[in-house]
C-alpha cells in the first residue's frame, strides 16, 4: 500500500471553492471588519490639520475595503462619516445619496431602534437641512428622537451630549421652518442637557449663537437687538471658560462661531477667536 494515499490533502475534506472569493461554492463568506477605531482616529488627525482632500480619500478607501469585505456595519460607519464629510464640504449629491444608504443599512443590519440608528437618522437629517430638505429633516429628526427619548434613562444620564446635539440640529431645522416656538423650545432643551456634558459649554455658545440668528430671522436686528447682543455676550463667556481645553475641536468651534461675532459687530471677537483657532491648527502642525 502506497503510504501517501492515506495522507488526505485538501482536495479531500474542501469543497470546491469559487476562484474570486476563495470561499466553498454555495457558503457566504464571512464578513471582514474594517477597522472602525483607527479609521476614526485618523480622519480626526486629518480634520485637525483640516486635510479635507486626504480625509475623503481615507475614508473612500475604506469603505471600498468594507465593501468587499461585506462588512456592513463598517459599510454604514463609513457613510455615517461621508455624509458628514460632504455637508461640510458642499457636495449635496454625494452626501444625500451616503445618506440614503445608510439608512437602507438601518434596514439590513436591523439596527432601527439602536444607538446607530440615532445617530444616523441625525446625520442625515442635519445634512438634508444643510441642503434646504427641511421636511424630510424634521421627520428624520422626530425619528431620532424617538430612539433617544424612549431610552432617556440611559442615553439622558449617560450619553446626554447626544440628545443636546440633537435638540440644537432640529432647533436650526425649525427656525429654518420659521417654526419659532419649536425652534426656542428645542435650544432650551439643548442648554440644559449639555450642562451635563464635560466641556458642554462649548455646544451652549453654539447654541447661544444659533439662537440669536433665529431671533434676528423672527424680529428683525431693531426689534432683537437686546436679545442678541445678550446672548452673544453669553457665548463669549462660554467660549472663554478656563476649564475647556485648547485642542483641535476648542479651534474648530471658535473658526465655526468668529463669522456670526463678526456678522454682529463684535469684530474684535472674531478676530479673536481666528487667531486662537490658528496658533491651535499651528501647534497640532509641528
Amino acid at each position: 500500500m502506497d503510504k501517501d494515499n492515506r495522507i488526505l490533502g485538501p482536495e479531500d475534506y474542501l469543497e470546491p471553492a469559487c476562484p474570486l472569493c476563495e470561499e466553498p461554492y454555495g457558503v457566504t463568506p464571512a464578513a471582514k471588519p474594517v477597522p472602525q477605531q483607527r479609521i476614526i482616529e485618523k480622519m480626526d488627525e486629518y480634520m485637525s490639520r483640516r486635510d479635507y482632500a486626504g480625509a475623503e480619500r481615507h475614508l473612500v478607501y475604506w469603505l471600498e475595503e468594507a465593501r468587499l469585505g461585506k462588512d456592513l456595519r463598517g459599510e454604514l460607519m463609513l457613510r455615517n462619516e461621508l455624509v458628514g464629510h460632504y455637508r461640510k464640504t458642499g457636495d449635496k449629491d454625494k452626501a444625500l445619496a451616503h445618506g440614503d444608504r445608510a439608512l437602507e443599512l438601518l434596514k439590513v443590519l436591523d439596527f432601527e431602534k439602536t444607538l446607530s440608528a440615532g445617530t444616523t437618522f441625525v446625520n442625515v437629517a442635519t445634512a438634508n437641512s444643510a441642503f434646504g430638505g427641511y421636511e424630510r429633516a424634521a421627520a428624520l429628526f422626530e425619528k431620532a428622537r424617538e430612539v433617544y427619548e424612549e431610552e432617556s434613562g440611559g442615553y439622558l444620564e449617560n450619553r446626554p451630549e447626544l440628545l443636546g446635539g440633537l435638540y440644537n440640529n432640529m432647533a436650526l431645522n425649525y427656525a429654518a421652518m420659521k417654526d419659532y416656538a419649536k425652534a426656542h423650545g428645542l435650544y432650551d432643551k439643548a442648554m440644559a442637557v449639555m450642562e451635563k456634558v464635560p466641556n458642554g459649554v462649548l455646544e451652549q455658545a453654539i447654541t447661544c449663537l444659533n439662537r440669536a440668528n433665529a431671533i434676528e430671522d423672527e424680529k428683525g436686528l431693531e426689534e432683537g437687538e437686546s436679545s442678541i447682543n445678550a446672548l452673544l455676550d453669553e457665548a463669549e463667556q462660554l467660549l472663554d471658560t478656563p476649564s475647556v481645553p485648547r485642542n483641535g475641536y476648542y479651534a474648530f468651534v471658535c473658526e465655526k462661531c468668529a463669522p456670526t461675532f463678526s456678522y454682529y459687530g463684535y469684530f474684535l471677537t472674531a478676530e479673536d477667536l481666528k487667531r486662537r483657532a490658528e496658533e491651535i491648527y499651528g501647534r497640532m502642525a509641528e
